[in-house]
């Protein structure tokens, strides 16, 4: 077989044009179509003519598109942009074959990157706009992201102290090598003793945050907002990264999806603090409440299902206690008289109320018990209880009615298939967005630009996802997209 001629000095008779070498169903042109749809002036206040005065800027549209193509393909750092906007033709498309170096590309994303967040709820009112959105269905989870801060500079109190003792007496002792008979002082402190004296404000101001701040135990000295969470590579400093996932109409996207409703970030590890919260910023960004909301157990708790039913929210929410649950002899299967008020054991007999137990730290809960030696002649005594002096006791506490009714929606053949989706939408998400995106740990420092990052991630999730659409709608001849009125 010949072999195809092959010379890399080769020389165009005609240069050809960049948009040639771009695919028209290209992630790239999508990109930029997107953001010509959107008013500079509105979500961030940039003016397209730039300053009269001074070098001439580049052009916001090619700085959002860099950022926001970067972030859909896993390329968040500006010194990777920088290089990627020389090499890759797809940048080279976006930024109209100009190379910003770094620094600028830093600046732009330092200054508009809070604005930018604004991006994520443009996404999904696109969609919704569109009919894309299956608003009868949300998961809500959350995945733990490693911070831009390493664990072993988090500290308790005593160990801020002793950090303290230790920097103090390095002080002394750098001090000590720098005095000379005589001479006067250096104009400059000495590197270490810089950094030494840099560090004992740092312990300072931490060990004041830790004093003045209620429930504060642990604060790192690199990042002073993230948390330690226990991720599957153990224990780091970082964040609880939230988001709410819906799947897209079928029928209306031509295919299947998932796109993220809603985002938050907190430092701790724990989820059920989360729940209203992102049930609220969901039915806020999509307008209106999901059918049927997913969560997993780290959000079950009596006060959050109160609430969810208060506020009109339709909830399944797993709990940890399932073999529990599958005990025959568990208290759900006591049956309540409100008449006598006492409950009916699975063996007929009767517990009364005896007393309220008060807990450091838990709620108030009423007590039931059976009459002594009740317990001790039953049949299921040492199954039901192997307690001979008192018995066995019901203890129920304020949100019993909401545990129930959660349980028995739980229960039921219908809520268990739906429950079985619940896996189907958030966790694939985490998964495209740590591996594709990048997003296994954060680059920027403190709580507020963490957001900033999440959100702009959630956003390019958003956008890949909006893109498939688009691929498809292209293929059917209806590639216009973006042509509806979106606020």
């Amino acid at each position: 077989m010949p072999l195809r001629p092959f010379s890399r000095d080769q020389r165009w008779l005609l240069p050809p044009s960049l948009d040639e070498l771009m695919p028209e169903d290209h992630p790239a042109r999508f990109v930029a179509a997107f953001v010509e749809a959107v008013s500079m002036e509105g979500w961030a206040g940039i003016e397209r003519g730039g300053d009269p005065l001074g070098r001439p800027a580049y052009d916001p549209r090619a700085m959002l598109c860099i950022w926001l193509y970067g972030f859909m393909t896993g390329v968040r750092s500006s010194r990777k942009l920088e290089v990627a906007c020389g090499d890759q033709i797809p940048y080279l498309w976006l930024s109209g074959l100009q190379r910003p170096d770094h620094n600028t590309l830093w600046r732009f994303y330092g200054a508009h990157r809070k604005e930018m967040r604004k991006l994520f709820k443009r996404t999904v009112k696109a969609a919704v706009g569109l009919g894309l959105v299956d608003l009868a269905l949300q998961a809500v989870d959350g995945t733990r992201i490693q911070g831009n801060a390493s664990r072993h500079r988090s500290y308790d109190r005593k160990g801020l102290e002793s950090l303290l003792k230790r920097t103090e007496a390095a002080i002394a002792d750098l001090e000590a090598q720098n005095r000379s008979g005589g001479e006067g002082a250096p104009p400059r402190l000495p590197e270490a003793l810089s950094k030494a004296e840099k560090l004992k404000a740092q312990v300072n101001a931490a060990l004041e945050r830790i004093k003045d701040e209620e429930g504060l135990e642990e604060i790192n000295l690199t990042d002073g907002e993230a948390g330690l969470v226990k991720g599957r590579q153990g224990v780091m400093a970082g964040y609880n990264a939230q988001a709410a996932v819906s799947p897209l109409n079928s029928e209306v996207a031509g295919g299947s999806g998932r796109l993220i409703t809603a985002t938050g970030v907190v430092a701790g590890s724990y989820d059920y603090g989360q729940a209203i919260p992102m049930l609220r910023e969901a039915e806020a960004t999509v307008g209106q409440k999901a059918e049927v909301s997913l969560m997993d157990a780290g959000y079950h708790s009596g006060p959050n299902l109160r609430e969810c039913e208060q506020q009109g929210y339709v909830v399944l929410m797993a709990e940890s206690q399932d073999r529990a649950l599958a005990n025959p002899y568990h208290k759900d299967r006591f049956v309540y008289e409100a008449q006598s008020d006492s409950y009916l054991c699975p063996c007929g007999q009767r517990l009364t109320f005896r007393y309220i137990s008060r807990r450091k730290g838990r709620p108030e809960s009423r007590v039931y018990r059976a009459g002594r030696g009740v317990c001790r002649a039953c049949p299921a005594f040492g199954q039901c209880t192997k307690d001979k002096g008192l018995g066995r006791g019901v203890e129920i506490g304020a949100y019993e009615a909401e545990l129930r009714r959660n349980r028995d929606r739980m229960a039921t053949e219908e809520g268990k298939a739906v429950y079985r989706q619940r896996k189907e939408l958030p966790e694939p998400v985490f998964g495209i967005l740590k591996e594709l995106q990048g997003a296994r740990r954060f680059l920027l420092r403190g709580l507020e630009n963490v957001l900033a990052e999440w959100d702009l991630l959630a956003a390019t999730f958003n956008l890949r996802t909006l893109f498939r659409v688009w691929q498809r709608r292209q293929e059917s001849g209806r590639a216009q997209f973006f042509g509806i009125s979106v606020p």
